[in-house]
Parts: C-alpha cells; structure tokens; sequence
C-alpha cells in the first residue's frame, strides 16, 4: 500500500502550517517513525516558505506594450505540494511559479556544516548563522537523503527531497 496526495495552496503564510500538519497527520495514520515525520516536515515548512516568499514574482512574458507585459503570471498566486509514501521512503515536491532558481545556484558544501556543533534533531544548517534568509535550502538538504532543486521551464522553481522511511511497530505501511 502507497499513499500520494497533492495540494493546492495559496502563497499566504497560513498554507505553511497547513501542509505541515497534513503530512504529519498522514505520517502518524500510517505509522512512520517521529523523528522521521519532524525531518520532512522541517524541510516541508521551508520549502513552502520559500514558496510563498519567493514563488509568485514572474510576470507574465511579452514586450512593452503588449497586453499582457508585466502583469503577475496568472498562477502567481499558488503553489502545489505533492507527497508519495510508500513502503521504503517519502518524496516531497514543492513547485511555485515565481522566477524559478538562478541559472548557477550554489549550494554550500555538506562538509562546512561539520565545523560548527550540531544538536542532532535541531541541526545547524551551513552559513552564515546571523544571515536573515538564505538557509532554508540548506535546512532541506540536510533533513533529507536526497534533494534536487531545478526550474519548469517558464513556470517557475521545483523543490524535491526524498527520505528513507523507518516505521513504528505494528504501521500501516510497512515494508
């Protein structure tokens, strides 16, 4: 058995929570280990802040002077989330229709990370620790096993993670 679902969501801060506690409300009906449950819906909770921040800024194409120059894309105002459970691991997507990433995102390598303490259940992403924005990305790489961040041609940016599923005795959804 697999579940998979998808929403929806306006670009209002309100949606974070919202997508937050429907993947922890699916993952505790089917029996996935806690700390897993927490890791996803971190990275979750970031990536739709990142969503809703940064996810509605594209404008519509055309040169100057044509009708629909410079007008917000007509699905500026939402982005989706899609999860797929099943019995080997969770992969999350996050897909906006802003701008979409820069040509050459760089992301800070893994191995900065270990120069700074970390609490295991609250790691300390890489960076700048008094940086205002800025981490979210790297929060997500860290709580997941896999990430692939890219952009929809003319449609804005996709955020992707997987993560190895452990489950509580006696789950659902077992392998």
């Amino acid at each position: 058995m697999s579940i998979w679902w998808s929403l929806h969501l306006r670009r209002e801060a309100a949606s974070v929570p919202l997508a937050r506690r429907f993947l922890l409300g699916t993952m505790e009906t089917a029996g996935v280990d806690p700390d897993i449950s927490f890791d996803l819906s971190l990275a979750l909770s970031e990536a739709c802040a990142n969503a809703v921040e940064h996810g509605g800024d594209r404008t519509a194409l055309g040169e100057p002077g044509d009708s629909g120059y410079g007008r917000p894309a007509a699905d500026s105002g939402q982005y989706r989330v899609t999860a797929y459970l099943d019995g080997e691991k969770c992969r999350i997507e996050v897909s906006d229709s802003g701008p979409g990433f820069p040509a050459r995102r760089a992301l800070r390598p893994a191995a900065h990370s270990e120069q700074r303490p970390q609490h295991p259940q609250h790691p300390v992403p890489p960076g700048d620790a008094e940086a205002e924005s800025g981490r979210g990305l790297d929060l997500i790489q860290q709580l997941s096993d896999h990430v692939q961040f890219g952009n929809r041609p003319g449609h804005g940016a996709v955020v992707r993670f997987d993560k190895v599923l452990k489950w509580r005795e006696g789950a659902l959804l077992t392998v």
